[in-house]
């Protein structure tokens, strides 16, 4: 298929063919990072602007990585060093950088719906590297493709998401993202820590990590984000990790190939413990390697010419 959008801004608003359509080009480009010299002329004479409004390791890096292999250019703007610490509106921060002739703006903010509204201001592409509680789309595109490569059809497959639903950005971009490809998601959590709304995404909920990891062929384990956290959502950090916690006793309810995931950073010992996230089923750090070839097959699809089009979104 031709790729059509302008920007990356959510699995929402992706169909199923087009998530394909990523993921078989990400299998492209990931023999690249194997090579002795680990760049392409794919984007040759391109510039990308990185926006990070919020702190990031892996995500930062690893699109920093791609658009280096594809031999573009990278500008990196941090909240710290940018004028919107001298009260400077997204809107002119993200039009002057354009102005300098950019091709695309890579954003990840606290608020979300950040990136939509960028994208109505600027020309470019856009993409989402995660915006407040809203989606991360690139960390959901890595999962899914870290899962097929695993497990070839993700149609059918059980997937359980344990952990902070509510503040999980990333939690919501694999909801819609595995349930579009077949899979069966199920989310579990403390009632306190689940959207009050999430029966209307398509998703099983249960409050039970038991229920949630029999027979379970994929577990994704979720950061306790305290950063977003203004008011105590459970007593304390020992009873979540004894409730909700991925260990080496309950790991045994999921299949026996099970695989384990994280998007990082990890808080051992409590969303799961140091057996598990070092163990034979942890694919942890094949999803940091998978992230830097999807995330060249996103900017290769938006800024390759024939992608570039009248489409809005």
């Amino acid at each position: 298929m031709k790729w059509r959008r302008r920007n990356l801004l959510s699995l929402e608003d992706l169909d199923k063919e087009e998530i394909i359509h990523i993921l078989n080009t990400t299998t492209s480009f990931k023999e690249i990072s194997k090579r002795p010299i680990k760049k392409v002329p794919a984007l040759r004479g391109k510039t990308i602007a990185t926006l990070f409004l919020e702190p990031s390791t892996r995500t930062r890096a690893s699109f920093e990585l791609a658009a280096k292999r594809l031999s573009a250019d990278v500008v990196s703007i941090y909240s710290s060093s940018s004028s919107i610490l001298k009260g400077e509106t997204l809107r002119d921060t993200a039009r002057n950088i354009e102005a300098m002739n950019i091709d695309a703006i890579i954003i990840r903010h606290s608020s979300s719906g950040s990136p939509l509204v960028l994208s109505r201001y600027v020309k470019v592409p856009v993409i989402n590297a995660g915006d407040g509680s809203h989606e991360h789309p690139t960390q959901a595109l890595l999962d899914i493709y870290t899962i097929r490569e695993k497990k070839k059809n993700l149609k059918g497959l059980k997937v359980s998401i344990i952990g902070d639903i509510l503040h999980s950005r990333v939690a919501r971009s694999n909801i819609w993202g595995l349930s579009k490809l077949g899979a069966k998601v199920c989310v579990c959590g403390p009632a306190t820590l689940l959207p009050s709304e999430i029966e209307k995404l398509p998703t099983k909920v249960t409050y039970k990590i038991d229920e949630a990891l029999k027979d379970a062929d994929v577990v994704i384990t979720l950061r306790i984000q305290l950063e977003r956290q203004k008011d105590k959502f459970f007593p304390s950090l020992r009873e979540y990790a004894r409730e909700y916690g991925l260990n080496s006793q309950n790991i045994k309810l999921a299949k026996k190939d099970v695989l384990v995931m994280h998007p990082g950073p990890i808080n051992r010992g409590i969303e799961l413990s140091q057996e598990v996230a070092d163990g034979p089923h942890s694919v942890i750090l094949e999803q940091v390697t998978n992230g830097v070839a999807v995330r060249m097959a996103v900017l290769y699809l938006l800024l390759q010419k024939e992608g570039k089009n009248e489409s809005a979104n």
